[in-house]
C-alpha cells in the first residue's frame, strides 16, 4: 500500500476552491481564445521544426491541450502523483515504514490533509500565472501506455497577461506557442531526454538523508509561509524563511542538483531563445512583446518577489536568461548545426558552469568551428 503523505483529492479541492477566477470574457469570446490557441499552437511546430532542426514526434505532436486555472491544477497533481508516490514508497521503504508506533496511522492521515490543503494553497497560487507548460509526467492511459507528454496551454492567463501588457494578441499568444512547442520538439524529438530528467529528479530525491516526513514537513513549512505573504504577513529580509531549494542536504544533491539545473537552464533558456529568434516575419511585434513581458518578470510587490524566492521561481527566471544566453552564444559561435551537438548523448549536455561560459562547451563538444563540411544532424539527435 502506498505510504501517502499528500493527500492528492484535499490538494485538488483546495486549489480548485481558492484559485482566483480568470479574466471576464463571454463564453462565445472563450471558444474563440481556445481554438485560435489550438491553431497557433499547430502553426508554431512547424516553425520550431524548421528554425531548429529538431522535429516533435508521436501522436502528441497534433494537438495541444487547453485548460482553465482548476484544469491546471487537477493535471499538474496528476503528474506530481506520477513521480512522487513511487519515490516516497522507495524512501519510506528504505527507512523501514511510515507512522510507526501508536497512533501512528492517524497522525500520518492527519499529516497527509494538512499537507494535501498546503499543497492546494501552492498549486492555486501557482494556476494563476503559468501560461503553459509540457507535462513530462502523465498518467498513464487506459491501455496501460505512459504517454511521452503533453502539451498544455492556460487559456485564462494568456488572456489575462495579453491584456495587461497590451499586446497583439495574435502575435502573444503564438510567441508563448513558439516556447512550448520548442518543449514538445525537445522531449519528444531528443529520445534520451525525458528519461534523463526524470532520472536525475529521482537519484536527487533518493540521495537525500532527510526521512520522508521531514522533507513532507519541509513543504508544509513553505507553503505556510506563502500562504502568510498573500495573506499581507510581510517577511523579514534579515531572517528570511528557507525555500524549497533550501532543502539541499548532501555533497551528493548538490552535484545532482547542478545537473538537473544544468539541463533544465539549457531547456528553458533554448525555448526563450527560439521564441524570440524565429524572427519578426512569424511574430511581427516580438520585440515589443519581450521587452514589455521582460519588464513584468522583473517587477512585481515585494509579495511577489518573496513567493517567487520561496518556490525557487527567482531560480527559473534566472534560468531562462542563462540558457538563453547560452543558445545565443553558441548559435553566434557554431551555428544550429553546431548548436545542436547538445542533444546527441547525456554527455554532450553542458554542464553548470558551461552554460556559464559557452567557448568551455564548444571547446570540449564541437571541437572545431569549421562546423560548414560537416553533414547536417538528422533531427532531434543532434
Amino acid at each position: 500500500m502506498s505510504a501517502q503523505m499528500i493527500d492528492w483529492n484535499v490538494a485538488v479541492q483546495t486549489g480548485t476552491r481558492l484559485v482566483r477566477p480568470g479574466p471576464q470574457i463571454s463564453q462565445e469570446e472563450a471558444y474563440e481564445v481556445v481554438d485560435e490557441l489550438r491553431r497557433l499552437a499547430r502553426l508554431a511546430e512547424g516553425h520550431v521544426r524548421d528554425f531548429t532542426g529538431i522535429e516533435a514526434v508521436g501522436t502528441e505532436a497534433t494537438q495541444a491541450t487547453i485548460v482553465d486555472r482548476p484544469g491546471w491544477i487537477r493535471a499538474n497533481v496528476d503528474g506530481f502523483r506520477v513521480v512522487l508516490e513511487p519515490l516516497m514508497d522507495r524512501l519510506a521503504e528504505r527507512r523501514g515504514g511510515l507512522g510507526g508506533g501508536p497512533g501512528g496511522a492517524v497522525i500520518q492521515a492527519v499529516g497527509s490533509r494538512v499537507t494535501g490543503v498546503q499543497m492546494g494553497a501552492l498549486l492555486a497560487y501557482m494556476a494563476s500565472r503559468v501560461l503553459g507548460q509540457y507535462e513530462l509526467f502523465l498518467p498513464p492511459d487506459p491501455s496501460g501506455n505512459a504517454p511521452t507528454g503533453r502539451l498544455t496551454l492556460v487559456a485564462p492567463n494568456i488572456v489575462h497577461v495579453e491584456q495587461e501588457l497590451g499586446v497583439d494578441t495574435r502575435d502573444f499568444r503564438l510567441w508563448v506557442c513558439l516556447h512550448e512547442e520548442t518543449h514538445r520538439a525537445q522531449f519528444t524529438g531528443v529520445p534520451w531526454l525525458r528519461s534523463y530528467v526524470q532520472d536525475q529528479m529521482t537519484e536527487f530525491l533518493l540521495a537525500s538523508d532527510v526521512d520522508p516526513a521531514a522533507m513532507m514537513e519541509r513543504l508544509r513549512q513553505t507553503a505556510e509561509a506563502v500562504v502568510d505573504a498573500i495573506r499581507g504577513g510581510d517577511e523579514d529580509p534579515d531572517n528570511p524563511r528557507p525555500g524549497l531549494i533550501d532543502a539541499i542536504q548532501t555533497p551528493q544533491q548538490r552535484e545532482i542538483l547542478d545537473r538537473l539545473t544544468a539541463v533544465m537552464t539549457l531547456v528553458e533558456g533554448h525555448g526563450d531563445y527560439v521564441m524570440d529568434a524565429v524572427g519578426p516575419e512569424v511574430v511581427p511585434s516580438v520585440k515589443e512583446i519581450r521587452a514589455r513581458f521582460q519588464g513584468r518578470r522583473d517587477g512585481g510587490s515585494r509579495l511577489d518577489k518573496a513567493i517567487r524566492r520561496l518556490l525557487g521561481i527567482d531560480l527559473k527566471m534566472r534560468q531562462y536568461a542563462e540558457g538563453s544566453r547560452f543558445v545565443r552564444r553558441t548559435v553566434a559561435e557554431v551555428g544550429m548545426e553546431g548548436f545542436n551537438k547538445v542533444w546527441t548523448s547525456p554527455e554532450t549536455l553542458p554542464t553548470h558552469a558551461e552554460i556559464k561560459e559557452p567557448t568551455a562547451w564548444i571547446a570540449r563538444v564541437v571541437g572545431t568551428r569549421s562546423l560548414q563540411a560537416a553533414p547536417p544532424p538528422e533531427a532531434g539527435q543532434g
